[in-house]
């Protein structure tokens, strides 16, 4: 075998050994990311639902079509961020106005962080509520007797 059929060769070799460290050092600095798909029981999206971290003041919006949210990280309210990484174990809230609020547990892998989360709708029974009776100016019972007609 000549040396000039051997340069392409030592050249693919050398570029594998040059990259093959790099990649056996995986490191999450961007953190991975986590989507939560948030379903109703028959399985179609909820796009009013938001997402939040119990340290968190933001609630975070699903996509409106996809009933989805994705991210790697979190910013808390002391300023600091909240990267994911595998191994962690992360708690979400899930709400949506005419579901049941649901509050998970989640450990994060390195990868097909997807999770479904479904929400029973909430049961409301009307007979049981008793509307208040607010008095305005011209609800309230005239006074009987007293004065006549103004002239």
């Amino acid at each position: 075998m000549r040396a000039r059929d051997l340069i392409p060769t030592l050249a693919l070799v050398a570029g594998l050994a040059h990259s093959a460290p790099a990649a056996a050092k995986k490191t999450y600095d961007e953190g991975v990311i986590v989507k939560v798909t948030v379903l109703d029981v028959a399985g179609e999206s909820i796009p009013t639902a938001v997402i939040r971290h119990p340290d968190e003041a933001d609630r975070h919006r699903v996509n409106s079509l996809t009933g989805s949210w994705e991210d790697s990280k979190l910013y808390m309210p002391d300023g600091s961020e909240l990267i994911f990484v595998p191994g962690m174990s992360i708690q979400f809230e899930i709400s949506a106005a005419g579901y049941v609020t649901q509050v998970i547990q989640y450990d994060v892998r390195k990868r097909k962080n997807n999770l479904e989360v479904t929400l029973q709708e909430l049961v409301i029974d009307d007979a049981d509520i008793d509307e208040p009776l607010i008095q305005f100016g011209r609800d309230k019972p005239r006074e009987t007797g007293g004065t006549g007609p103004a002239n």
